[in-house]
């Protein structure tokens, strides 16, 4: 009987211990840091235009569809920031592949969707960081603009 309570409370300790490791940290990061970085233009060209949150826009010919996009990249030697820059990158990437594909040149409204929450701002992208991987999902309207 003794063995058998000593082996539950090791199984509670790993559960309980797996727990406290994991890490899900939510910070809020720099659109125009992230979009200042030289991989930011080098890899995003001039194809596509971006609008973040409520931003002024030209006017819109045609608005061709909302998409979502969810990105993850690996954090191991890279700080939270860093991090978070690369998965917003691969996030943006999505957006400009997408209008090209669908025949926009522009994306609007621009708002973080992490878990299907939706953050809008014209300054700022939500950003989660765990031990080992960064996240960003953001969702925008793909149009083609006057």
């Amino acid at each position: 009987m003794r063995k058998i309570s000593i082996a539950a409370a090791c199984c509670v300790a790993l559960l309980a211990s797996g727990t406290t490791l994991a890490r899900d940290t939510k910070s809020m990061q720099s659109i125009e840091k992230a979009m200042s970085q030289p991989a930011a233009a080098e890899k995003l060209g001039t194809d596509v235009k971006f609008y973040f949150g409520k931003s002024a826009h030209p006017a819109v010919e045609k608005s061709i569809g909302t998409y979502p996009t969810n990105k993850k990249t690996n954090g191991v030697g890279k700080s939270d920031e860093e991090a978070c820059n690369w998965a917003f990158l691969s996030a943006m990437i999505s957006l400009r592949d997408r209008a090209l594909m669908e025949g926009g040149d522009a994306v609007i409204n621009i708002n973080s969707y992490y878990k299907k929450n939706e953050v809008v701002s014209e300054t700022e992208f939500e950003c989660h960081s765990g031990g080992i991987m960064s996240g960003v999902a953001l969702k925008g309207e793909v149009v083609k603009l006057k």
